[in-house]
């Protein structure tokens, strides 16, 4: 299985802030700790809303540049001065590098089109917002100080995770709400992270997927339609549940109706770092689309 190696990026702006405490509504959250718990807190959309966003989508007709440059702004939430909260340089590089190769495809899935490049990052002590929850105070006072950028910039939030390893804003909420459009992750799952089995930087990957306009593989379980599923992408099998570990040739939802097994090496499942390695054509179909559409 293709892997990610960490390559450095530099002439990035470095400013350093220490401030107080504060967050918004309810949006994707991969559990941290262990692997068994390792779950999403997304707020489900109702299929009426789910479908109003995929005409939507649908009626997008334009053309994306051949290679789509997403500027990315690094805010790291700490505790302390030079402590394992103080994600290093080095670190960030590395998982710039991680995004980079998800999304080119050098990992063994498709082309998304999408490139990020980091273009500052920030550093800030504050020991209530390196805590701050999903849809909390604390996480909209953060994000309220530290937003950089228009709806097409990468705002990624390094914190305790809160007990998660991550959670994200879908484009189609930029407009409602542009403070709160971003990323948050786990601090210790980039590359060379401690939060083994998620620290090779493939949390980044996952919500940032989200940030793009994907579900989870899982969405909808077996009771979807052979064709869009419940993740609106005809090319991901359906699955009945979310996959940890790396169980190859789980096949959740079985009979003719649901062809393949489940697609536990997507970058939307809930498998190992190492597991998953790849986004599908019809993915990255629907981020152009969604991009186009939202940012």
């Amino acid at each position: 299985m293709n892997r990610k190696s960490a390559v450095g990026i530099a002439g990035t702006l470095i400013v350093t802030l220490s401030v107080t405490s504060a967050g918004l509504y309810a949006r994707t959250a991969q559990s941290q700790v262990a692997a068994s718990a390792k779950h999403c807190a997304t707020r489900d959309l109702s299929p009426g809303e789910a479908m109003r966003i995929d005409m939507e989508i649908a009626r997008w007709q334009g053309e994306l540049p051949a290679v789509v440059t997403i500027p990315v702004y690094y805010h790291v939430i700490r505790t302390g001065v030079g402590n394992a909260t103080d994600v290093s340089q080095t670190m960030i590089d590395a998982q710039i590098s991680v995004l980079n190769q998800a999304y080119n495809g050098s990992t063994g899935g498709s082309n998304t089109q999408f490139q990020f490049v980091l273009s500052g990052v920030t550093r800030t002590t504050n020991s209530s917002w390196f805590n701050a929850g999903d849809g909390t105070s604390a996480e909209a006072q953060m994000k309220s100080a530290l937003r950089q950028g228009g709806s097409n910039t990468l705002n990624i939030y390094s914190t305790s995770g809160a007990g998660y390893l991550g959670w994200a804003t879908f484009p189609w909420w930029y407009s409602g709400n542009p403070t709160d459009d971003g990323v948050i992750i786990a601090y210790n799952s980039v590359p060379g992270g401690s939060a083994a089995p998620y620290n090779e930087g493939d949390t980044a990957t996952h919500e940032v997927g989200h940030w793009l306009g994907l579900y989870h593989t899982f969405q909808g379980g077996c009771a979807r339609s052979a064709t869009n599923g419940g993740d609106f992408v005809s090319d991901t099998p359906a699955e009945r549940s979310a996959a940890f570990g790396c169980p190859t040739g789980r096949n959740s939802c079985t009979g003719s109706r649901y062809p393949g097994n489940d697609p536990i090496t997507n970058f939307m499942d809930y498998t190992d770092d190492y597991c998953m390695f790849q986004f599908s054509s019809g993915q990255s179909s629907r981020m152009n689309a969604a991009y186009g559409t939202y940012r």
